[in-house]
């Protein structure tokens, strides 16, 4: 008897537009209530840069998995982060939030 393995082959549907796909790619990064405290802590100090560190402190999770949280918002171009070892310094990344922002309010506005 043969066994056939299942393979997931990703495929990009044609059609979805770039707007779509940018909201999508931006809801995905904000996705996580780690990342929204991430954000909401960056935006609450958005006149200064902040270190992992700090932000390490006010969260109940290892250092290891806010770095990866941080690396998805990176990702997706919500934030900037400057690294002058042995700390990375991260701040919102304004053109990336401000399209975030835009695309996700015509969104929700639509009718």
């Amino acid at each position: 008897m043969e066994n056939k393995a299942k393979v997931k082959v990703k495929v990009k549907v044609e059609g979805y537009s770039d707007e779509q796909e940018k909201i999508a790619r931006y809801s995905k990064a904000l996705g996580h209530p780690v990342r929204v405290f991430i954000m909401d802590f960056l935006v609450k100090n958005a006149e200064k840069c902040c270190y992992s560190g700090d932000m390490a402190e006010e969260l109940p999770i290892a250092r290891s998995t806010l770095s990866q949280h941080l690396s998805e918002l990176k990702a997706a171009g919500l934030i900037q982060g400057e690294i002058n070892p042995p700390y990375i310094k991260y701040c919102i990344n304004k053109t990336g939030w401000s399209e975030a922002r835009e695309l996700l309010e015509t969104f929700f506005n639509r009718k």
